[in-house]
């Protein structure tokens, strides 16, 4: 345990906005999954629109402060490139 005021306040308050971002995280965390798993199983359409929400909760999570917008901008960026290589790969495979 610390021995300074200062430093249990900012403990208090750090578990405070851990607990406050938790679902916050929780709800990318889980849009980004099922993104991703469409995109394994090849359903397009649903994956394009999994993309879309999953890029959504990453925006709200960065306009609040949750993470950082380079942060969100970084994994909207790497699920788009993921989902235009799956479809890529599955038009040339068609052909």
């Amino acid at each position: 345990m610390t021995s300074k005021s200062s430093a249990e306040k900012a403990h208090r308050v750090a578990q405070k906005q851990a607990q406050r971002n938790k679902p916050i995280n929780s709800s990318v965390k889980t849009a980004i999954t099922k993104a991703r798993k469409l995109i394994l199983q090849k359903d397009f359409d649903a994956a394009q629109e999994a993309v879309k929400k999953a890029s959504v909760a990453l925006d709200e999570a960065a306009q609040k402060g949750v993470i950082h917008r380079n942060n969100a901008a970084r994994r909207k960026s790497r699920l788009v490139k993921q989902l235009n290589d799956a479809v890529a790969t599955s038009t040339q495979q068609k052909n």
